[in-house]
């Protein structure tokens, strides 16, 4: 059994966040998640079995007492898979860059490298196939040891490398069907079964000392 923290950003595909949160426990798992204020527009708190941190949860009202828990970094501490599902575009440049302006990115830029680590992206077609995502996507490779990506690949291509090169960073690529918005193309997240079975994957892999 291993600790899975789950990140939820700002993608419809958060309402599966209940599904998946069920086959990572069936799966022997704990888990727990922490959503951004955009993914919580999609979620029913009570509908998802396990605990559920929000920005709001990060700081107490009343003041900071020296001393008290940090909440990202408990969550950092606790968890053995940091499993962002869905993970939305605008997150992805997040992280991309290093920016932390809630919980969630918080916990990444925290982040133990030698734990793994699952994307599962869920966005439009044209924000999956935009050029900055793929900027994105490869950046992020090279921080994880991926060495150098060319730059002409499709995201399909650059996934397949980068879930070859990268250690301890693995994407679950989206899937093509009619997504939200009424377009039909590739960028939804992919089903529970397989985000759950690759981080089954990574959790089964040894761990190796990161190098950047």
């Amino acid at each position: 059994m291993a600790n899975i923290l789950i990140g939820a950003t700002g993608s419809v595909a958060a309402i599966k966040l209940p599904d998946l949160v069920t086959k990572c426990h069936e799966a022997g798992h704990d888990v727990r998640v922490v959503a951004t204020e955009a993914a919580c527009y999609f979620l029913d708190r009570a509908a998802i079995p396990c605990p559920v941190f929000r920005d709001a949860d990060e700081w107490p009202t009343t003041g900071y007492p020296r001393g008290a828990p940090v909440l990202h970094i408990e969550l950092r501490k606790w968890a053995d898979l940091f499993l962002l599902a869905p993970l939305d575009a605008n997150t992805l440049g997040k992280l991309a860059v290093g920016l932390c302006d809630n919980c969630l990115t918080c916990v990444w830029r925290a982040w133990d490298l030698t734990r793994p680590i699952v994307f599962a992206p869920a966005m439009n077609t044209l924000m999956w196939e935009h050029p900055f995502t793929r900027k994105h996507l490869r950046a992020l490779a090279v921080d994880f040891g991926a060495g150098h990506i060319p730059s002409h690949l499709q995201a399909e291509q650059l996934v397949a490398q980068i879930n070859d090169r990268a250690a301890g960073l693995h994407i679950v690529g989206p899937v093509t069907k009619t997504l939200a918005c009424g377009d039909t193309g590739i960028g939804a997240m992919a089903e529970p079964t397989a985000i759950v079975a690759a981080a089954q994957t990574m959790l089964t892999r040894p761990r190796k000392a990161h190098s950047s």
